[in-house]
């Protein structure tokens, strides 16, 4: 299909279910290393492995993901999207079988702290430790509803939404970057135009405090020249720049939603969370054909799952058109 005649709502769903199946894929290889990968890649979702899951299993990232797409059914709320968490780690709420299997250290704090009660905003942790990438991960449906709002609205919402887990500047610039580059891609650019757009928004926007000091860490990113790169100075740790740019990297790269993902997949360590924010791109960028349809009916709560993301399409449109 020509990417130019994809509706918004094809593109939606592509972001939503590609995201899920890109975190499926990386969830038997997680913390496996990229030599070990490139003798023998993945090319097709996998069961067992380092989760001991079976096929079709996705984490922590869709996990949470999904509570974010349910919170926001209702607006944005982010004592209402802490409360949501919590019920996740606590009651095995959009699990896939009805444990809680993975979770970060960053998240875990937060949802301790949110457990205690408080302001949501001010429960992720704030310090050096907290860069990781969990709140990037389930960042995108964020993207999807706040996609017609300003560039100011767009970015504070993604900071909160960041800080219920993950209060760290870095990792709020992050989702905000990833969210600019996400609306972009729903409104039908191409990645190298959504990448180089959001680059230069994020950079004007991100030159007041507290920002600027976070500013240098974003550099290579925020240069335009990644997709340049060699894949040997790409990494694939649990840190957040590491994923944002593993992904982009990915997406720039990539001709099909298929050689995005399982290139990220691919790239060994945080598969699963790699996999998970490169596959929200390419399935905006491709939409939901792209996303092969034996991947997405292979899904635990496929239905569950296929039930939320109508929903939540039909809450994006109409908050678009009041």
């Amino acid at each position: 299909m020509n990417e130019s005649a994809l509706s918004r709502r094809e593109r939606l769903l592509g972001g939503l279910w590609g995201a899920m199946v890109g975190d499926a894929l990386g969830v038997p290889v997680e913390f496996q290393s990229r030599a070990s990968l490139d003798r023998d890649p993945v090319a097709d979702l996998r069961e067992y492995g380092t989760h001991r899951q079976p096929r079709g299993t996705w984490s922590d990232d869709s996990s949470l993901l999904l509570c974010s797409a349910e919170s926001l059914l209702g607006g944005f709320d982010t004592d209402d999207l802490g409360r949501r968490f919590v019920r996740w780690y606590h009651e095995a709420h959009w699990t896939p079988w009805g444990e809680v299997f993975d979770i970060g250290g960053a998240t875990r704090e937060a949802i301790a702290n949110l457990a205690r009660g408080g302001p949501a905003e001010e429960a992720g942790p704030r310090h050096e430790y907290s860069v990781g990438n969990g709140s990037l991960m389930r960042i995108l449906p964020l993207a999807l509803y706040s996609a017609s709002a300003a560039t100011p609205e767009l970015l504070d919402r993604a900071h909160r939404a960041s800080a219920v887990t993950h209060g760290h500047p870095r990792a709020q610039m992050a989702c905000g970057i990833y969210c600019l580059v996400a609306v972009r891609l729903l409104n039908g650019a191409d990645p190298a135009s959504a990448y180089a757009d959001a680059a230069e928004q994020a950079r004007r926007h991100y030159a007041t405090s507290p920002y600027t000091d976070e500013l240098p860490h974003f550099a290579r990113l925020l240069s335009g020249n990644l997709r340049r790169l060699g894949r040997a100075r790409i990494e694939s740790s649990g840190y957040v720049l590491h994923t944002l740019e593993a992904s982009l990297w990915c997406l720039l790269r990539a001709d099909s939603y298929r050689a995005a993902v399982l290139a990220a997949v691919n790239l060994g360590d945080d598969t699963d969370t790699t996999g998970t924010v490169t596959g929200g791109l390419a399935g905006l960028r491709w939409g939901l054909a792209a996303v092969p349809a034996e991947w997405r009916q292979a899904l635990a709560r496929r239905d569950d799952v296929a039930a939320l993301f109508e929903r939540f399409a039909a809450a994006v449109e109409a908050a678009e058109t009041q």
